[in-house]
């Protein structure tokens, strides 16, 4: 068959472990036998970025604005055993935040759902969208110990003068203290996005944070959220049918695990890391979940909403079995493709997209699946193969209709 032909590259980022693996097989198996593939390359495994100082993130993240759409691999966030084992100059931070503070965008995660494996809770019939705001709080934090004896304060400088405003005395004690921030036009954007999407897709808002301890920070962004709402979505959300409404966060949990799902969960960068973690393992996965950075201009980022899977990477190093699951890596490059497809009018390119994601499915379902779906799918009909990642991947490959 003639490959698809791409007229504009996407931004290709390769992270690290396993799922590094994951993504070359990927390609091997999965996109180079049918896509004329077209990429702007970026290694983004920890010790390019080390060698490159992180610059590597930075170009990569430029590169997505320019070209529209990029893919991304899982990375390795280092901390101290990171720092030893690939002996790092620093502890870089997250290239997913260096990411989401230059695109300024909205993490969407949604659950890919497959007959056979059952939510955990019983009433979530249609998937939970976590929309996930991606600048700030405790990702671009500040910190310090702070020695007994010692004081922290809050030093604010603006038109209104200098304000110093104690955080703790630890005349007692020694401790810690952080420092967090976000701005006003990054609230806005991420307001917006939500509303946008609810709209796209036609799903309710649910904006949650914790205003009655936050009075300042939190009820910031609840502010800002119904200033946008009444200003420019109000009359829309009427004329869809939907509607957007402001819960504390404790209360959101609590409707949550009550609800049929089929709405968009709005939280703050850090609740929306945890929540959409929790929602994507009550689903069935963390690897059954797709993620998407959708920046204010239209941007968009694709990525894996999990990790580098370690754990199977050691056992792989040492020439032992290993079955993991590509689904949501593959379901970022369906995502990244059916994008640059819509950019560029390339139909052949929605319809591969469209193709393997279908593929990926009822490869599940006809009970061909990696170690972590075979324990929790169930269909008595159906005769569950456990395989390994790449004998996956080719099963997927032989139910890919075009």
């Amino acid at each position: 068959m003639n490959k698809i032909k791409m007229t504009t590259p996407i931004v290709e980022m390769q992270g690290d472990e396993m799922t590094r693996l994951i993504w070359d097989w990927i390609k091997e198996i999965l996109i180079e036998p049918y896509v004329d593939l077209k990429t702007e390359f970026y290694d983004l495994g920890l010790v390019e970025r080390d060698n490159t100082n992180d610059q590597v993130t930075i170009d990569a993240s430029l590169a997505i604005k320019k070209y529209g759409v990029g893919v991304k691999c899982a990375t390795i966030t280092p901390n101290t055993q990171r720092m030893s084992e690939y002996n790092l100059k620093q502890m870089w931070k997250s290239p997913n935040g260096t990411i989401r503070a230059i695109l300024d965008g909205t993490v969407f995660r949604s659950p890919i759902l497959v007959n056979g494996i059952t939510p955990y809770i019983p009433t979530w019939e249609k998937p939970i969208t976590i929309a996930r705001h991606a600048y700030g709080d405790i990702y671009k934090n500040v910190e310090a110990k702070v020695a007994k004896g010692g004081k922290a304060k809050l030093v604010v400088e603006d038109e209104n003068g200098t304000r110093e405003i104690e955080i703790f005395d630890y005349s007692k004690t020694a401790g810690v203290c952080m420092g967090m921030h976000n701005t006003d036009s990054s609230i806005i954007s991420f307001a917006k996005s939500c509303f946008n999407y609810a709209l796209e897709t036609n799903q309710d808002v649910w904006f949650s944070s914790k205003d009655t301890i936050s009075k300042i920070y939190d009820h910031r962004f609840k502010d800002i959220f119904n200033e946008v709402f009444e200003n420019e979505y109000k009359e829309k959300f009427e004329k869809a049918g939907i509607e957007y409404f402001y819960t504390l966060i404790d209360d959101a949990v609590a409707r949550v695990v009550r609800s049929n799902g089929g709405f968009i969960w709005a939280c703050k960068n850090y609740d929306g890391d945890v929540m959409s973690d929790m929602v994507a393992t009550a689903f069935g996965s963390l690897a059954m979940m797709t993620s998407v950075l959708v920046a204010p201009d239209g941007v968009m980022e694709f990525e894996a909403a999990h990790g580098t899977v370690t754990r199977h990477y050691y056992k792989y190093q040492k020439g032992e079995s290993t079955s993991t699951n590509p689904i949501a890596t593959i379901f970022a490059w369906t995502g990244a493709f059916r994008k640059r497809g819509q950019l560029d009018n390339n139909a052949e390119l929605v319809k591969y997209a469209d193709a393997v994601e279908k593929a990926s499915i009822k490869t599940i379902e006809s009970g061909y699946m990696t170690g972590d779906l075979a324990l929790i799918f169930k269909n008595d009909a159906v005769k569950v193969v456990k395989c390994e990642t790449k004998e996956f991947l080719t099963k997927i490959a032989e139910n890919i209709e075009l």
